[in-house]
């Protein structure tokens, strides 16, 4: 857990080094088998998402953070980039708005349907 969070806070600083807006720290550990936090950030635009995604990426490298991959870099939508235990969402309003990962995250297990 601390090395979890002490990378979360990482992340988070290294967003906020380049003024990402409105960061949410999403603990899915009880609902994801792929990632313990999801860190979601918005950019003002193409090149602020891409800024601050690659912000993230380079000084994860420098202090010798694993990268297990990054996507979306040349949309500059909606860019992940996965360090394992945290995966950080960078996205633009409105791409935010319309996926509502706050929302899908913070809901209780799914109920399926059998059929």
């Amino acid at each position: 857990m601390k090395k979890e969070q002490a990378l979360v806070d990482f992340v988070v600083d290294k967003i906020e080094d380049l003024k990402g807006r409105d960061i949410s720290v999403l603990d899915v550990r009880e609902k994801s088998t792929v990632t313990d936090y999801l860190v979601v950030c918005s950019g003002n635009s193409k090149r602020h998402v891409q800024s601050i995604a690659q912000n993230v990426n380079i000084e994860a490298k420098q202090a010798e953070v694993e990268i297990l991959g990054i996507e979306g870099q040349v949309e500059g939508e909606w860019v992940l980039v996965d360090l394992g235990n945290v995966v950080v969402h960078v996205m633009q309003d409105q791409t935010r708005d319309f996926y509502q990962l706050e929302k899908l995250w913070s809901q209780g297990p799914s109920e399926s349907a059998a059929g």
